[in-house]
Parts: C-alpha cells; sequence; structure tokens
C-alpha cells in the first residue's frame, strides 16, 4: 500500500505553481465585488495565494495605515493571512482539505477583507484545491468471504469499498484482483460517483479439491501518482445454501426533519428468502463499505429490518443527504448477503437562531462626526436554509443610528444626526437579526458605542459674579474667596485653569494685589489691605479649558475692604504747642453755659469705628466745666466762685465706637483772669488809656525815646540808602539782609560801614504802668567781604521799651504767647532778626517822611500775615482751609484753641522767654 508515496510531496509545489499561474489570471477579475482563487492543499506556511493589494487596486503603501486585515468568526482558524507591506495573501497554517471540508464537491474558504478610511468591504472566496495525498484504505486488511460450492457461475459477491478522502480522480478509481482461476473482478459505478467491486464466479467450486481461496484485491486511485490500498480476500468453499435473500426494492427514499429525536424509526427494510430453517432466516445490517458517519447516526436492527436514528442530525453542519447500504443474508451455511440502497433525506428545521458578528468597529466616535459616519460593520448569519435561512437586521429605537445594507448578510451600522457626548456620553445600540422561519428565530446583540469628546462647551462660571468682602489689616498670603467654573466636557477638554486678567488698582498691577491657584481657583491676598486707602476694587478672573483650541469664559469679582477700628481718633484741636500744654483765657465774670471752645478730632474709620464721643476725663474741679459727648463743645457748669483756682487743668478724651474702642486725649490749661484783654484791631488805631496817657512819667519817657530811636533809625537808613546806591552803580550788585520784594524789608541793608538792620515789635497792654527793655540782636551776622571792617560801627545794638505796668509777671488780661504761626519753631537768630515791628498811627505820623520805613514790614522769608486765616466764623469747621496756603511759606497754619467762639480781636501778652519776644496769635 502507499504506491508512489514517497515521490508525492516532491511534486507537490510544482503543482500549486502550475495551478496558480493558470487561475491567476482568471482571479483577477472579481465579479460582483468578489474575488476568488484557487490554492492547493496541504501548501507550507508562506506559500503565495494572491497578490490582492495590485489585484483590489489599493496603495499597498497605505495598507497597514488603513488596518487592512482579514475578519473572520471568533475561535476560527487562520489559514491565510495578508503581508501589509506588499499586500500578499499567503498560506498562514497547512490546509487540509479533508478536514476543513468533511463532504465532497468545492472546498472553499469565505474571506471577508476590511480596509478602513474610507471604510472598504470585500469578499474573498478561495478553493482549495484537493491534491492526491491520501491512498484508499479498506475496512479490514483480510475479508473472509463464504461461497457455497453450488454457486453457479457468474454468481457476483459485492466485497467491501475502499475509503479515499481524496475526491474526483484522487479517489478510488478502479480495483484489480490478483489473477486466479476462479474469480473475476467488475467494478461498479454508484448514483454519487464512487465506485466499488464484486468478484465474479468464474469457474465452479469444489469444496473437496479446495476449501480456501486466497485472492489479493488492490483499489487504486486516479491521481498522479497513483495511490492505491490492498485487502487479503479469504475465500471459503461452504456446502450449498441454493437461495438467497431479496429485498422489496433495491433502493429506499425516506425524508427525515433534521430534529427527530434518537430512535426515530427511519424505515422498515423487509427481504425474504425462500430457504427453510436457518437458510430462510434473515439478518439485516450495514454493508461492510458504511461509512463511519453512517455508522455514528443510523442502527440497523438485525432481526426486524428496522432502521433506527442513532444519533443527532444536523441539516446545516452535515450533509443534507445520507446514503446508507444495508446488507441482508441468511444464516444459512455458505450464506450470500444482499444489498440495498437507503437514501435518507434531511429535512430543515428553523432551529438556528441568526448569528450576529460585529466584523470591525471604529469606537469610540467623535460627537462632532457627521451624519452618515460608518460606526461598524455587522455581518449576519443564519446556518438554516431557504426561509429558516433568510434574516433581517433593525436597530432598537431611540438612538441616532441606522442600518444600511452594503453586502448580502453585511451591514454598515452609521449616524443619522449629530451626537452631543455632553447630553449622552454613551449609546448601547441593539442590533436585532430575525429569521423568516416559523417560528422566527431572532438574536440580539448589544453594541456599545462611546462617544468621544470634543472642545465645544466653554467653561461656565457657577455665579454670574462675586462679592468678595475682606477685612482689612489681613495676612498677606490668606485666602479670601474660591472661583469655580464647570466645563461640561471631558477629559483635557474639560481640565480648567483659573487666572486674573491683566489690570491696575490705583495704578499698580492687579497682580501685586491677589493671586489665584490657577488648579483650585482658591484666591489669595497678597498684601494687606487697608480700609482707608482702599474700599473697594474688582477684577476680572479667566478659567481657560485645556482643550485644542481652548475655550476660555470670564466673571467679576467685586472685592470689599471691611473696616476695622485701627485707627484712633486724631485731635485736630486745641493742637499742643511745642509739646505744651494747650491754654485758653476764661473770664471769670462767664456764666454757666460758657462756651470755653471745642475739642475737634477726626477718626480715619468708617461707620461705627469713626463715630466720636467725648468726656471729660480729669479736672481740677469736675463741677465746673462739662464737654458735650457728640459735639466736643467744652462749656460752664456754674458761675466762677472766689474759691476756684484762677488755673483749671482738664483732660478731655475722644473714643470712637469700634470694638474695642480707641481713644485720645488732650490736656488743657484754663487761665480764669478777671477782665479779658482788648485787641488792636488792624492797627488803625493806637491810643494809651486815658490813666496813662497825662499822669504816668514813664509814657512820656516811652514816647520821647522812640522818638529818638525813630529819628536816628531814619538818619541811618538814608544814609545806607545813599551809599548802597553808589555801591550799586559800581559793582552791580547789592547786599541785603533778605531778597528784595516788592514790599518794604523788615531788616535794614546796611552797606559795609553802615548799622545792621533790626526788627523789634511793641506790646502794649491797657493796664501798662511800666516799661521792660528787651535787647534784640541784629539780623544779620556781619559780612565777611566787607572792603574796611573797622569801619563797622554806629548801633551793634538796640532796645525797645516796653510800656508795661504789671512788672516782670505781666498784666492781667494782656500776653504775647506762642501761636499758630510757627514762630516758636524758629531758629533763635531768624527769629530775633525777624520780629514784626507794629507802631501806633502817632509814630507812624511822626516819622513819616518821604523815605520813611516805620511801617510794618516784613521780610521776604516770612511775608506779611494774612489775619483772615484765624478768623472763626460760628457754624464753620475750625479746620483751616487748604486752599488758603500756609501762613509762612513751608509752614502749616494751626488754629488756636484760643480762637473757638471768640470775636476778631488781637490779644497780646508781654512776658520773658529766654530773652526772646515771640508772637501772638491772632484771634
Amino acid at each position: 500500500m502507499g504506491v508512489g508515496a514517497g515521490s508525492g510531496r516532491g511534486q507537490l509545489f510544482l503543482r500549486s505553481l502550475l495551478f496558480l499561474l493558470l487561475a491567476g489570471p482568471q482571479a483577477r477579475h472579481p465579479a460582483r465585488g468578489q474575488l476568488r482563487y484557487a490554492v492547493p492543499e496541504e501548501l507550507e506556511h508562506g506559500a503565495f495565494v494572491a497578490n490582492l493589494g495590485e489585484d483590489l487596486g489599493l496603495d499597498v503603501s497605505t495598507l497597514s495605515a488603513r488596518r487592512f486585515r482579514i475578519v473572520s468568526r471568533a475561535g476560527a482558524r487562520q489559514h491565510l493571512e495578508v503581508n501589509l507591506e506588499n499586500g500578499i495573501l499567503f498560506v498562514n497554517e497547512r490546509i487540509d482539505r479533508e478536514e476543513v471540508c468533511e463532504a465532497g464537491g468545492t472546498c472553499l474558504l469565505h474571506l471577508q477583507l476590511l480596509v478602513e478610511s474610507p471604510l472598504e468591504l470585500y469578499r474573498v472566496e478561495v478553493e482549495v484545491l484537493d491534491i492526491n495525498d491520501h491512498a484508499p484504505t479498506f475496512p479490514w486488511q483480510e475479508y473472509v468471504l463464504e461461497v457455497a460450492e453450488s454457486a453457479v457461475l457468474g454468481a457476483r459477491f459485492p466485497l467491501e469499498s475502499a475509503q479515499d478522502p481524496d475526491v474526483g480522480t484522487n479517489s478510488v478509481h478502479t480495483y484489480r484482483l490478483s489473477p486466479n482461476g476462479f474469480f473475476s473482478l467488475e467494478v461498479q459505478t454508484r448514483s454519487d460517483a464512487s465506485k466499488f467491486a464484486e468478484l465474479v464466479l468464474e469457474r465452479a467450486l469444489d469444496r473437496e479439491q479446495q476449501r480456501v481461496h486466497r485472492v489479493l484485491l488492490t483499489a487504486l486511485d486516479g491521481g498522479v501518482p497513483e495511490r492505491s490500498g490492498t485487502a487479503h480476500i479469504l475465500v471459503t468453499v461452504l456446502d450449498a445454501n441454493d437461495n438467497v435473500p431479496a429485498f422489496d426494492q433495491p433502493s429506499y427514499g425516506v425524508s427525515l426533519p433534521e430534529d427527530a429525536p434518537a430512535g426515530t424509526l427511519v424505515i422498515q427494510l423487509n427481504a425474504t428468502d425462500l430457504d427453510e430453517g436457518p437458510n430462510g432466516e434473515i439478518e439485516y445490517s450495514f454493508s461492510g463499505h458504511a461509512p463511519p458517519r453512517v455508522r455514528e447516526l443510523f442502527h440497523v436492527e438485525p432481526r426486524s429490518g428496522q432502521v433506527l436514528l442513532k444519533g443527532r442530525l444536523d441539516y446545516e453542519r452535515r450533509a443534507s443527504l445520507h446514503e446508507l447500504y444495508v446488507q441482508a443474508k441468511d444464516r444459512g451455511p455458505s450464506a450470500v448477503a444482499v444489498h440495498c440502497r437507503v437514501l435518507v433525506h434531511l429535512l430543515d428545521v428553523n432551529d438556528n437562531a441568526p448569528e450576529v458578528t460585529l466584523t470591525s468597529v471604529s469606537t469610540p466616535v467623535l460627537e462632532d462626526a457627521p451624519p452618515g459616519t460608518v460606526i461598524a460593520v455587522i455581518s449576519v448569519l443564519d446556518r438554516d436554509s431557504g426561509d429558516n435561512g433568510r434574516v433581517s437586521c433593525e436597530v432598537g429605537p431611540n438612538v441616532p443610528f441606522e442600518l444600511r445594507s452594503s453586502f448580502r448578510n453585511y451591514y454598515t451600522l452609521v449616524t443619522t444626526q449629530a451626537l452631543d457626548r455632553e447630553v449622552v456620553p454613551e449609546y448601547n445600540v441593539s442590533i436585532t437579526a430575525r429569521d423568516m422561519g416559523s417560528p422566527a428565530l431572532l438574536t440580539r446583540s448589544t453594541l456599545t458605542v462611546p462617544v468621544s469628546d470634543v472642545n465645544d462647551n466653554a467653561p461656565r462660571f457657577l455665579q454670574p459674579s462675586y462679592s468678595v468682602y475682606v477685612m482689612e489689616n489681613n495676612a498677606p498670603g490668606a485666602s479670601i474667596c474660591s472661583v469655580s467654573a464647570l466645563d461640561p466636557d471631558c477629559q483635557q477638554n474639560a481640565y480648567l485653569s483659573y487666572s486674573i486678567a491683566d489690570g491696575h488698582i490705583h495704578g499698580m498691577p492687579v497682580g501685586t494685589y491677589v493671586s489665584i491657584n490657577s488648579d483650585s481657583g482658591h484666591m489669595y491676598a497678597l498684601r494687606s489691605l487697608d480700609y482707608e486707602q482702599i474700599r473697594s476694587f474688582q477684577i476680572q478672573v479667566q478659567a481657560q479649558d485645556a482643550g485644542f483650541p481652548p475655550l476660555s469664559a470670564n466673571v467679576t469679582v467685586h472685592i470689599f475692604v471691611l473696616d476695622q477700628n485701627d485707627n484712633a481718633p486724631v485731635i485736630v484741636s486745641p493742637m499742643p504747642r511745642n509739646g505744651s500744654v494747650a491754654t485758653e483765657l476764661v473770664p471769670r465774670s462767664a456764666r454757666p453755659g460758657y462756651l470755653v471752645g471745642t475739642v475737634s478730632a477726626v477718626d480715619a474709620d468708617a461707620g461705627l469705628n469713626s463715630r466720636l464721643s467725648y468726656q471729660l476725663l480729669q479736672a481740677t474741679d469736675f463741677t465746673l466745666f462739662s464737654v458735650a459727648p457728640d459735639t466736643g463743645e467744652l462749656r460752664t457748669l456754674r458761675s466762677f466762685l472766689e474759691q476756684d483756682a484762677s488755673r483749671q487743668q482738664l483732660v478731655v478724651q475722644v473714643r470712637d465706637g469700634g470694638q474695642p474702642a480707641l481713644s485720645a486725649t488732650v490736656s488743657l490749661l484754663l487761665s480764669v483772669v478777671e477782665t479779658m484783654p482788648q485787641t488792636l484791631s488792624d492797627f488803625s488805631e493806637f491810643s494809651l488809656p486815658p490813666e496813662v496817657s497825662s499822669s504816668s512819667p514813664l509814657t512820656l519817657y516811652l514816647l520821647v525815646s522812640l522818638g529818638s530811636i525813630s529819628f536816628t533809625f531814619l538818619l541811618a537808613i538814608l544814609i545806607l540808602t545813599a551809599i548802597r546806591c553808589r555801591g550799586e552803580r559800581r559793582s552791580g550788585q547789592g547786599d541785603s539782609c533778605s531778597p528784595p520784594r516788592t514790599t518794604a524789608a523788615t531788616c535794614l541793608d546796611v552797606p559795609a560801614g553802615g548799622p545792621p538792620g533790626y526788627c523789634y515789635k511793641v506790646c502794649l497792654g491797657p493796664e501798662s504802668a511800666q516799661s521792660d527793655f528787651m535787647f534784640l540782636k541784629p539780623c544779620s551776622p556781619p559780612r565777611n567781604n566787607e572792603k574796611d571792617p573797622g569801619k563797622r560801627g554806629g548801633i551793634t545794638s538796640l532796645f525797645l521799651a516796653v510800656v508795661k505796668f504789671c512788672g516782670w509777671k505781666g498784666c492781667p488780661g494782656t500776653r504775647m504767647e506762642v501761636g499758630d504761626t510757627g514762630l516758636a519753631s524758629w531758629d533763635e537768630d531768624v527769629t530775633r532778626a525777624n520780629l514784626l515791628l507794629i507802631f501806633s498811627p502817632e509814630f507812624q505820623k511822626a516819622s513819616a517822611g518821604p523815605n520813611s520805613i516805620w511801617t510794618p514790614q516784613y521780610s521776604p522769608l516770612y511775608p506779611a500775615l494774612d489775619y483772615q486765616h484765624n478768623v472763626y466764623i460760628p457754624g464753620t469747621p475750625t479746620l483751616l482751609s487748604s486752599k488758603d496756603g500756609p501762613l509762612f511759606p513751608g509752614r502749616e497754619n494751626k488754629n488756636s484753641f484760643s480762637t473757638f467762639g471768640k470775636r476778631k480781636k488781637m490779644t497780646t501778652y508781654c512776658d520773658m522767654h529766654d530773652s526772646v519776644v515771640i508772637n501772638n496769635d491772632l484771634k
């Protein structure tokens, strides 16, 4: 057996190549979208099948990018594969035609080829060609045939058929019998074109001469090279049994549904034998060449001749027609078996539900995908036949998808409308496949289609605007608020970063005031805020996602600074002078309710923190004075008594309404006087009191002295003026005590030889009875550039006679004190050199002349006083207006506590303070 088997493998590749060359050109012309190729079985891995890239007209360089592949069912063996580099279809694993296609006939491999971008589907059929790789085989190696010696010549004895899995010419082609003198061989052909052999008796047998005859039966196929199989036949000669059984008919046909249960009667066979006894008793069985598949499915009852169903039938997986060969023989000696054929036709039953296979799924799908976008390719298969195998496919309701038929039993799932991931992030698409059988069977398959996000939603803040309240004096770096925005998108399209838009707050970049955490949206104050400097401001916060292109949204954050009681009240009047206590005169005749003055204070805070209240904290006598808690007015509670001290010390406290409250105090010194002094009015009149006009010798002495001094000064000034004019002609420049102005100078301009200038002021009281003298230093030091220092001379010092009747302690009601002009803070030399000269009208008339300078003069450094600055008008604020400017350049005007509630007057008071005359305030 196995003739030619050794050299068959050597010619396998040549035959395969020859077939491809002959079949190739025909395969390159697909019919109705299909390609068909042929390939021999048993090719090794990597064997060439076809060039799909060229036959399909595809660009080989894009096959990998377009995911060109073969779509197969899960669990199926992948016999063929595609090389994505060159588009060649090759053998992936060895193909055994007899294993792939159990039934005879054409063996096809159906391939579905899929390529994406754009989605294209191709169907390819590959026919597996049979090669002669199997030799015929017999069921047994030795077959015993009993033949009666009385057998007539020409008697036929069917023999067991050889089996060859190959098909066509490669299957069993003929039989041969070894040479012998008694039997010949005739080959018969069945309806399915299969061959079987019958042994024909050619010469009469004689059991006594030869009881056993041995012949060799050889089965040959039609392949190239030819293969064969042998079996030994042992013919035993028996005594005569003259009659053989006979069936009612040589062939039977029966139909059987495929879902028939085991034990179902297929057919009742009947054979008769004319003999009697054991020679007439018939036994039924399958013939020796019945294939194993038949023996698995059917069973023959030996005595009754009933053919019963033994296994489970399957119209789709097995053949729809089964051919059974049943033999009948009697039980007599030399029994001869007779055969009949039973054809069992299976009836298809709708027992297979449709199979839904997702051959290609393109998920997730972008939410901005246009309608008609292909989501998946779906194949539907029903193994039943006829209407039972016809399938309709549909998708479930309320989904934006539909199925479109592409090829037979192939559908594409496409979108029907625009998707929105924020509304539906994922679809569960139910696909129902239903056949046309009765009853109909259906299969539901669910495809999950996630929707991929597109950055189509801008961030949205939770509030249209934010209002934040921050207490002033906050700690830098402390969190003040948090903003939050939402983005319906997902992943990076929903990742938000926060930032503050550029801007300025009071001229400073907004980034110096607040910062924001870009991830959490927490905002922090970068500096300590001051309510008194800034009460509110607003910023723009932007939230931007990380999509492409990025989208953003803005929100306004209003930040309000809350006041904190961090400023104590500040007393603006009365103001202490050089650390001294503020003083005021109070007439002893003042009645209850007399307004002594008003304490004024301000608080930079707001609200209750700036609401001020006044109270008398300390007093020499609490029964004498009171302070209005709201206005700060200091009034008398009762009339003065004789035992009341002439000096009353008060401490007034100003407290705000904050929690905790802050306060400030001011100390006041009230001098109780018998008579309030009279003030000279704008230098218009000057008259001595009647009691001193004629009776006091000092008055006369004072007038004579002043007249002499005035005359001497007038003469000196005339001389100095002449010398100066003369010097200006020579040098083109002059020396002076101060720069020239349009007004007359307070200090005399003395040339090199003249006397220095002096400035002085007369302070008179109505009750002056004595005269005091105060010596003043020159206006300026001697000049270093004088040509002749020895000519200095003249008057080195002058004295001013001051009429004073009360001695060095001063007169009641007449005083001179430090005013708000700030003269007390001058340097000593400047102070003494720039005192104002005030003369009476009589003195001015006596000294009047063409070149007279004995009018009140002011140096350029400190111009003439504006007496209107210190005028108090009832009902008006006590603070100076900023538009009036300072009384002296570079110095700030202040109000004296003594000006509150008084009419305009000038009070003078003469006192000695280290030999310095201090100018009075204007009341």
